[in-house]
């Protein structure tokens, strides 16, 4: 499951607020991959979206350590961005597709 999904982008509402997650496996060296945060703020800047907030942390899922970013977003003028089109633009630019 893991090569076919490395990784997981999900946009959700928490009742007034729309929030970013993201969950990265973490190597079983124990080291996460440096430059997620980098590239999942740079694929918000790209769709012209601000941050309100960001949350990073650690959990196990499934007997494996995963590194979760909460982002929670601007509802500012980000709001003609679809869901869909802000999960493609962060998975993309993760995966290195863009």
């Amino acid at each position: 499951m893991e090569l076919f999904r490395p990784l997981r982008v999900a946009v959700v509402s928490r009742g007034p607020d729309t929030e970013l997650l993201v969950a990265n496996p973490v190597e079983l060296s124990g080291r996460g991959r440096p430059l997620v945060f980098h590239d999942i703020t740079l694929a918000l800047k790209n769709l012209n979206i601000q941050i309100f907030s960001v949350e990073i942390g650690r959990h196990m899922i499934r007997d494996r350590e995963w590194e979760v970013y909460r982002i929670l977003l601007e509802e500012g003028d980000s709001h003609h961005v679809s869901r869909n089109m802000i999960e493609e633009g962060v998975r993309k630019l993760l995966m290195g597709w863009e």
